[in-house]
Parts: structure tokens; C-alpha cells; sequence
């Protein structure tokens, strides 16, 4: 069930997370910066596990977008 998008819990999370993306202008990779700084600086583990490819689609490399042909052995 989707809960009404005034609810107050929603608005909460909300402004607290634009607030902290105003301290940074709103540049992704410095909020990144940020959490991964907060999450060294904390007393808890945290878990990173490795990237996980994207699966091609349509003819396209998941990776550059080059076309990759089926047939062959080896990305084009």
C-alpha cells in the first residue's frame, strides 16, 4: 500500500536529505564524499561488495554502447 506523500515520516526524510544535498550544491560526488567520510568516522562495519556488470541489451555493450556482434568470441 503507498503511503500518502504528505505524510510527515516522508516529508522529514525528505527535507533532511535535501538539506544535506544544498551543503554540497548538489553535486553527487562530493554528497558521496561526504557519506563515505561519515561512514568511516562511525564505530560501524560496513559492507562494500564488488559492482555487478550490466547485463547487455539489444546489440548494445552494457559498458561504451558499442555494438557487439553475437557471433564473435570477443567484444567488438
Amino acid at each position: 500500500m503507498r503511503k500518502d506523500p504528505t505524510d510527515p515520516i516522508i516529508a522529514e526524510v525528505r527535507a533532511a536529505r535535501h538539506a544535506h544535498a544544498a551543503r554540497f550544491d548538489y553535486d553527487i560526488a562530493a554528497i558521496f564524499r561526504d557519506i563515505r567520510a561519515m561512514q568511516e568516522d562511525s564505530e560501524r562495519t560496513y559492507l562494500r561488495f564488488p559492482a555487478r556488470p550490466v547485463p547487455a541489451s539489444d546489440g548494445e555493450h552494457a559498458l561504451n554502447g558499442e555494438g557487439v556482434d553475437p557471433g564473435a568470441t570477443e567484444p567488438a
